[in-house]
């Protein structure tokens, strides 16, 4: 590509100006139809839907947005070391991929990242062209998918998340369970492994087969080395898990379990997917053994096999761990049946909580307790929004406790030489004033305080419906309602505002839980006397807000390439390096 082909169109995109409520709207009509049309049956009209749609303008900009703003490797380069970081630089790049010029895909960029057992796991970056590319084929693809997915597969999918997958577990090792014996399962090497033709017959006659197959077969580059790929999905690429669930649908199937016109299982083995994730429910020791068989044999036939030193068999009574959580049952003679399921944090993941948190404490151990707290509120909030669904209470108050410690010895360290009366009067006291509690940490003069793990209550997670998608217009107002419950998650204030505008951004329209950062915004500025009341604060995504105060400010430095020899990019405020 040349620099001359910025000319070629009269049109620039002013991304500042897109109608976000528009877009996401076509976007989301043109996927509803291609899921209905999969469950009639129409092939045809699939496929002339999908060509539409990675056709649509619309798609195009919300692929730029969610690969180029959103996304958190938006700002790590491929192999072009091409980032697009303004908004011009975004506008010429939806003018380009609306174009439809052909597009050479590029190898993959390996880098390598620390998995909690000590190894690397191996990434692969595609660069940012093949990354829009990936998003807009994925739009068109997943509808289709979304449709024929079976219903115990969690790990990727648009409204479903891992508390989905530990509620659907939760309801198959009830106390009153007949499936007592588990397969604990893991995929060896699931993403490096996936065989490419089986994986590309499932896809079918896609319309953008062939492109995906070139991702496929792009190779990477470690170290300054090209590398072939004749199997496996790049991890870290927009389509990639996608491309993995595909791979391992119809794994219901191979294990022969079945379902009545209820959605009810009416076989002897329950399934729990993940992604590459997966736990297996038997009846018998026996039955788990045939199940291993069968999966093994089955995962063959996609270049996969499992691990044989981490895959196990165990009886409910021992228990198991997955996603950080540890299912078991205990006895309990309160009960009929003398026993019940608790399922709690795993200690392998609360051991990996306190040292995120403490390596945060040492890493600021010397600066001022305001950003100290900045640090840590959001993790705080983070590990207790993920494990309040299950039973934690016991675990965060001693996570409370584990916490006081190190509060103790911050304050310590930053005053040596005063008492500890002192340091208790500067740093302790009712400073959350919705709380009775005068052992809160924080800044007395600005009024910053660190949570505490038990002020978060325990909230079960309701269990997505059968087989529901997003893509369902028929579950359109069931979808309203879950995504209203993610609310709780919010501080209160922030719950009173999402509840008045209805859960939903006035600038795109959109839920304002679709994992995108939220801030808050003045209707009237505060420099021109707006208040800091309920009636002039609204809620908007992070990039939306930013929009809305682009108007009137001054535009951010962009440097366009005038001369070829200046650089080989088409965009000027493209950062190289």
């Amino acid at each position: 590509m040349q620099s001359g082909i910025v000319n070629v169109t009269k049109r620039t995109t002013d991304w500042n100006s897109i109608e976000w409520k528009n877009a996401n709207r076509v976007v989301r009509r043109l996927r509803q139809r291609i899921f209905k049309a999969t469950r009639n049956g129409d092939l045809k009209r699939v496929r002339n839907l999908q060509k539409l749609l990675m056709r649509s303008y619309s798609n195009i900009v919300l692929s730029i947005r969610r690969v180029t703003q959103i996304n958190s490797g938006k700002k790590t380069a491929g192999v072009d070391k091409l980032l697009v970081l303004t908004p011009k630089a975004r506008g010429t790049l939806a003018d380009i991929l609306a174009m439809g010029l052909a597009w050479k895909v590029l190898p993959v960029k390996r880098v390598y990242i620390r998995k909690s057992n000590g190894k690397q796991r191996p990434l692969g970056i595609p660069c940012i062209i093949d990354r829009c590319l990936q998003a807009i084929v994925k739009n068109a693809l997943e509808p289709y998918w979304e449709a024929r997915f079976e219903r115990t597969s969690y790990g990727f999918r648009p409204g479903r998340g891992v508390h989905d997958a530990i509620e659907r577990i939760h309801s198959m090792s009830k106390a009153n369970s007949t499936k007592t014996w588990v397969v604990d399962a893991d995929i060896e090497g699931c993403f490096d492994n996936i065989a490419h033709y089986p994986l590309l017959k499932a896809i079918g006659n896609f319309p953008a087969r062939k492109l995906i197959q070139k991702w496929l077969k792009a190779g990477y580059v470690d170290k300054g080395v090209f590398h072939d790929t004749a199997k496996g999905v790049p991890q870290g690429g927009i389509i990639s898990p996608l491309l993995a669930n595909i791979a391992l649908h119809g794994m219901e199937s191979a294990l022969n379990i079945r379902y009545n016109k209820h959605g009810q299982s009416i076989s002897s083995r329950g399934i729990c997917r993940y992604a590459d994730d997966l736990v297996v429910f038997c009846k018998s020791q026996e039955d788990a053994l045939r199940a291993v068989d069968d999966l093994s044999c089955w995962m063959k036939t996609k270049g996969l096999a499992l691990s044989k030193s981490k895959t196990k068999i165990v009886h409910l009574t021992q228990g198991f761990n997955f996603l950080g959580f540890n299912i078991r049952w205990y006895q309990d003679k309160n009960t009929k049946l003398g026993r019940k399921v608790l399922i709690k944090p795993s200690k392998e993941s609360l051991q990996n909580v306190r040292n995120n948190i403490r390596q945060v404490w040492l890493e600021n151990k010397s600066n001022n307790v305001n950003y100290l707290i900045g640090k840590l509120n959001p993790i705080i909030r983070g590990v207790a929004n993920y494990y309040r669904t299950v039973v934690s209470s016991h675990i965060f108050r001693k996570l409370d406790r584990w916490m006081y410690v190190r509060e103790k010895r911050y304050a310590k360290r930053m005053h040596p030489k005063k008492s500890s009366g002192w340091r208790k009067s500067k740093y302790w006291g009712r400073l959350n004033l919705d709380r009775n509690d005068n052992w809160v940490f924080g800044d007395k003069r600005t009024g910053q305080f660190l949570f505490k793990f038990s002020w978060f209550n325990i909230k079960r997670h309701t269990l997505v419906k059968g087989d529901g998608s997003y893509d369902n217009p028929e579950l359109r107002e069931y979808w309203e309602l879950r995504r209203k419950r993610k609310s709780h998650n919010l501080i209160p204030s922030y719950q009173k505002l999402a509840q008045k505008q209805g859960y939903k951004c006035p600038v795109c329209g959109e839920s304002l839980f679709n994992d995108e950062p939220i801030e808050k915004h003045h209707k009237i500025p505060r420099c021109e006397g707006g208040k800091d009341s309920y009636a002039n604060l609204e809620l908007m995504h992070y990039f939306c807000h930013r929009q809305v105060h682009s108007v009137g400010l001054k535009r951010e430095e962009e440097v366009l390439v005038q001369n070829n020899h200046e650089s080989s990019t088409v965009f000027g405020s493209i950062r190289i390096g």
